[in-house]
């Protein structure tokens, strides 16, 4: 793989980098010994201005290139997940309950070996935000940071992000125009009947068969009310009542999650969420209240974007280890709120067979570092190319 020469002289450091932010976890916004730790190297680096704080505990890093020219972002998500490691590794989790199981240590260490080699070359026009940013898995991090104005703050007109996949061969890229992963919504329903003695049923209002009724009409919405042709998951998840086997409980409680690419298909499926939960509350004689929690909204590549970022991709790792075509997912991301704000792409990056992210026995592949940096590094070379720069040289 031909990757840039300057970036793979530090791959060791990189790695020591990713392994550090491994051990050291932090969750949703509070990534506050991440960020501290994102800052002391871009500043390590040279880079021009390293602005904290943003959404709570964010980092963005602003790198001056050769003269004028517009601004490309590059981000990379820092939060972990709230789960305990089981990989015995020697770099395994030190913190109880936090892993980084789904490789945001990688990005985070891809992206700051991206900004060490554009600092020292800056090879290119414009200026390069580079963004750091917390709360990914839960708290749309993203979101709060284009809420918050970060990328009218910085003129950024167009963002990328590239995320590690282990269901992909080692140092491949994947990819597509259009929606690639899928919004995300999760609902609770609440109901309240009349609790009693389980002998004498007649007495109380039992939540329990309009739970398990509520939750059977729910799995209608896919193979009855939408379009067989879009994409849609409805999965109910958690189901809670009951505390004794002679007693029939007061209230019972259920939750899921709707996964959709197609913002017509999802108001319709809320739509009959809720009527699916009055109907059966009136039906069944008790109360049920229905919360939905609105979450990300679909990850939706520009065409032109995924062109121009598999165009580099392909000059990193092969035109043949290159895919523009891949299958959509039903996971969600929160990349999604900049995609929204502006045109970009989002990539995923092949790390090879092992554990799936989100399983306690994952770790970022090491070796498809020097890769990813390389990628995010030729990104804005080519993007915005310095006058003395040849947009079809290796950048090496």
């Amino acid at each position: 793989m031909p990757i840039v020469n300057r970036i793979g002289d530090f791959a060791a450091d990189m790695t020591a980098w990713r392994r550090h932010l491994h051990q050291n976890p932090e969750l949703e916004f509070a990534c506050h010994g991440t960020a501290a730790f994102v800052a002391d190297k871009l500043r390590a680096f040279g880079v021009d201005e390293v602005h904290e704080g943003i959404a709570v505990s964010g980092v963005v890093g602003i790198i001056e290139g050769q003269g004028p020219g517009p601004v490309i972002g590059l981000r990379a998500d820092m939060d972990a997940l709230p789960m305990d490691e089981e990989t015995g590794l020697d770099h395994a989790s030190a913190v109880p309950g936090a892993m980084h199981a789904c490789g945001h240590d990688g990005h985070t260490a891809m992206l700051l070996g991206a900004a060490r080699y554009l600092a020292e070359t800056r090879n290119f026009a414009g200026r390069v935000a580079l963004i750091f940013q917390p709360a990914e898995e839960q708290g749309g991090g993203a979101g709060v940071m284009v809420r918050d104005g970060v990328l009218d703050r910085f003129d950024i007109g167009q963002v990328f992000a590239i995320h590690t996949a282990p269901q992909y061969p080692e140092g491949t890229f994947h990819t597509a125009p259009g929606p690639l992963m899928a919004a995300v919504d999760d609902f609770e329903v609440r109901l309240r009947g009349k609790g009693g003695h389980a002998a004498h049923p007649d007495e109380a209002c039992d939540p329990i068969p309009a739970a398990l009724a509520m939750v059977q009409a729910m799995q209608t919405v896919v193979s009855r009310n939408a379009d067989p042709m879009q994409d849609m998951v409805v999965s109910v998840t958690q189901i809670h009542a009951g505390s004794a086997f002679n007693v029939i409980p007061e209230t019972a409680w259920f939750g899921g999650t709707l996964r959709s690419f197609d913002a017509g298909a999802r108001q319709m499926a809320l739509r009959r969420f809720a009527e699916i939960v009055d109907g059966h509350a009136a039906a069944y004689g008790l109360a049920a209240e229905l919360e939905l929690i609105e979450g990300y909204p679909p990850t939706v590549n520009a065409e032109e974007p995924v062109r121009f970022a598999a165009q580099v991709a392909a000059g990193i790792v092969g035109a043949d280890r290159v895919d523009t075509a891949a299958t959509p997912e039903m996971g969600a991301e929160d990349f999604s709120f900049m995609l929204e704000a502006r045109p970009g792409a989002y990539l995923f990056l092949g790390q090879g067979e092992g554990p799936s992210v989100h399983h306690p026995k994952f770790d970022f592949n090491d070796a498809v570092a020097p890769v990813g940096a390389s990628y995010l590094a030729r990104l804005v070379e080519l993007a915005q190319p310095a006058a003395a720069v040849d947009p079809a040289g290796s950048g090496a």
